[in-house]
This record gives structure tokens, C-alpha cells and sequence, in this order.
């Protein structure tokens, strides 16, 4: 029996995948749903299992036409993302995009006042700053959103302030 970790890299599936093997597919999507389904709950919470469903079919439906192998991660970080958001949405998850991935070296108490101080904010100023964490620049987060980028741009800005604000109170 094969587990993940005996699977061969995602890159290297990529092109058997592409050209129609669906044992190379198979794998490939095994191997990156971990990845999937980090994102699609640090996005949707309680929705995560049917965001992750979405976006590996996505990324199926979609593989063929990635052109840039190098990419992959990139193009399936955006895919997921859309994913997400889409489901979200449909759901009309009140606590989306409340979190954010913890990096190694960050204390572990910062990543409980980040999401305390991400709580108290709108679901447009989470959205827009959990995007950003993901990377995203205001053009993508635009077409993720289906906003223009103006509005991106304002929701950024301000989420940005509110966020600044809860963080350190001022000493009035």
C-alpha cells in the first residue's frame, strides 16, 4: 500500500497527469490535498471539507490548461483560493477568512490575538487580509472577490487601520 509521503512529487506527476494518466492524477491530487485543505479552512472554517471538494475539482477540471509547470503551486494557491471564497460565500460563512497560517518562528500567542483581533473585524476586512497573507495582490484578490480594484484597494486600506487599531488601542 502506498501512502503520501512514498508518492512521488506533485511536479513530477504534473505532466503524466496532463496527458491523460489517471493514476498519475490520482496522486497528484492526494498529494497536494493537505495543501488544499489547509487554506480552504483557514478560509471557510466549518465549510472546509466541501471548499477543499470544490477546489480539487477545479484543479482537475483546470490542470490541462496550466502551461508552466513551475507554477503549480502558484496556480493551485489561486484556484484554491477562488474555491474557498466561492464556498463561502454560497454558505454565507459569517466567520470567513478568520484565520491565518502560523509561521514556525511567530509565538504561538500571537497567532490567538491575531484571530481574536480578526474576529472583531467585518467579513470584507477578513477576506481582504486573509488574501493578502495568502499572497495575493490587489488584482487577484479583485477577481477572487469579483470586486473592482478600487474597492479592493479601500477594503485593504482600511481593513489595514481597523486591524492596527484593535491591535494596540490607544492609551486615551
Amino acid at each position: 500500500m502506498t501512502t503520501v509521503s512514498e508518492l512521488p512529487s506533485p511536479l513530477t506527476l504534473l505532466p503524466r497527469a496532463q496527458a491523460g494518466d489517471e493514476h498519475a492524477m490520482n496522486h497528484l491530487l492526494t498529494g497536494i490535498t493537505p495543501y488544499v485543505a489547509r487554506i480552504c479552512r483557514s478560509i471557510t472554517h466549518d465549510d472546509g471539507a466541501d471548499a477543499t471538494q470544490e477546489a480539487l475539482l477545479a484543479i482537475y477540471r483546470g490542470l490541462g490548461s496550466l502551461r508552466e509547470p513551475a507554477a503549480f503551486y502558484g496556480w493551485v494557491r489561486s484556484v484554491t483560493v477562488r474555491e474557498a471564497v466561492r464556498t463561502a460565500r454560497r454558505y454565507g460563512a459569517e466567520s470567513c477568512c478568520s484565520e491565518l497560517e502560523s509561521q514556525a518562528e511567530t509565538n504561538p500567542m500571537d497567532a490567538v490575538y491575531i484571530s481574536d483581533v480578526l474576529e472583531r473585524l467585518s467579513q470584507a476586512h477578513r477576506q481582504v487580509l486573509t488574501l493578502r497573507a495568502y499572497g495575493l495582490n490587489e488584482e487577484e484578490m479583485a477577481e477572487v472577490l469579483a470586486l473592482p480594484v478600487g474597492t479592493v484597494r479601500s477594503r485593504l486600506f482600511r481593513a489595514r487601520r481597523r486591524f492596527q487599531e484593535a491591535w494596540q488601542p490607544s492609551a486615551a
